[in-house]
């Protein structure tokens, strides 16, 4: 039987080229060195998307070793915040603009302000990389202009800063677990943040507040993580007046918007009350069924208990502006995001986001 000839096999020559060229090019995107790249190619019989795949989960372990966290609150009462304008430069941005990905908004959609608010839960460091992942992937998916994130904590705030380069992230503290926001740079621009701590709050929760620009209107953005379970009420029926109060007293030429995981049961709103100017944006659509659970132990499996429940925790309040001149902005729609399954088998997390846009009417 005749031997192949050398024509059918690669050449030395042509696997080292081959190879070399592979190396540069999984450096580029993992932003790491040649040797790296090298090793990982290798282990991974030379095939990219393996390769990467590896890396990146590597990065991630390597990113979110968490330990235990110290209980207790010690920031001040106001605190304002300064905010790096720019994202590092060993960055990899899984949320920008790609040409298969990237979808051009009509200049109808363009003139739309689109929000997420999540309850990501952090604390749950189980699949904490895949699911971390699965973020970005919705940020992909929906390009919001506003992320308003709750249960981030300083490990998964890392990640976000090297993997989300397009947003502008503001952390509504340091230790512990807290709130955050992320701002798409292209769309919205940051004015100045704070951060107002609950009197009598014992779960370390707070209000993180941003003033921004968003093409030429103001906003107010807010969020929060109100007191945690049943037999707090009480405190959770304080925090949402301090956010009632801060939405109303908001000057008419400002749009206000507050999202975040309240915890809130509909007996305890109608004890406090909102204010004649402010809407809870799922009622003021119609009290769609299908995004009335964000907490829902009867779909989602992330947490083993032993009951079902399901609870309209998270919500979104809504102020407009109402000063003569300035664009008078309104709901116009809401979706549940999150609920999908990962390849883990588990999902982004055990609450589902909000997804909502507004409108200039």
């Amino acid at each position: 039987m005749a031997s192949p000839s050398g024509s059918d096999k690669p050449s030395v020559s042509n696997v080292e080229e081959n190879r070399t060229r592979l190396c540069d090019e999984f450096a580029a995107i993992a932003g790491s060195d040649t040797a790296v790249a090298q090793c990982f190619l290798a282990e991974n019989e030379w095939e990219m998307e393996r390769a990467l795949n590896s890396f990146f989960e590597a990065d991630m372990e390597r990113v979110f070793e968490v330990e235990d966290f110290p209980e207790g609150n010690a920031s001040p009462k106001t605190k304002k915040q300064k905010v790096d304008e720019k994202p590092a430069r060993d960055c990899i941005d899984l949320t920008g603009d790609s040409p298969a990905s990237s979808r051009k908004p009509s200049e109808e959609d363009d003139g739309k302000l689109s929000v997420i608010s999540w309850n990501v839960d952090g604390l749950d460091t189980v699949n904490l990389v895949e699911r971390a992942r699965g973020l970005c992937s919705y940020l992909v998916l929906y390009t919001p202009d506003v992320v308003l994130l709750q249960e981030l904590i300083p490990p998964y705030v890392q990640y976000l800063k090297k993997r989300a380069v397009s947003y502008l992230i503001i952390e509504g503290g340091e230790d512990g677990y807290f709130t955050g926001m992320m701002l798409k740079r292209s769309r919205v621009k940051l004015v100045e943040s704070e951060i107002v701590t609950y009197p009598t709050t014992q779960m370390m929760r707070n209000l993180l507040i941003a003033q921004v620009d968003f093409k030429g209107q103001k906003l107010f953005l807010m969020t929060s993580h109100f007191e945690s379970c049943k037999a707090h009420a009480e405190e959770r029926m304080k925090q949402l007046r301090v956010v009632m109060q801060r939405m109303r007293e908001a000057p008419n030429d400002v749009t206000v918007m507050f999202g975040g995981d309240t915890n809130l049961r509909d007996s305890e709103v109608a004890k406090v009350g909102l204010p004649s100017s402010v809407c809870d944006v799922w009622e003021q659509l119609g009290k769609q069924e299908h995004c009335r659970y964000t907490w829902d132990t009867k779909a989602n499996n992330n947490k083993s208990v032993p009951y079902i429940s399901r609870c309209r925790f998270d919500r979104v309040y809504f102020r407009p502006a109402t000063k003569d001149g300035v664009p008078h902005m309104a709901p116009d729609h809401m979706a549940l995001v999150g609920q999908e399954k990962l390849d883990c088998g588990r999902y982004t997390s055990d609450h589902w986001g909000i997804y909502c846009s507004f409108a200039a009417g």
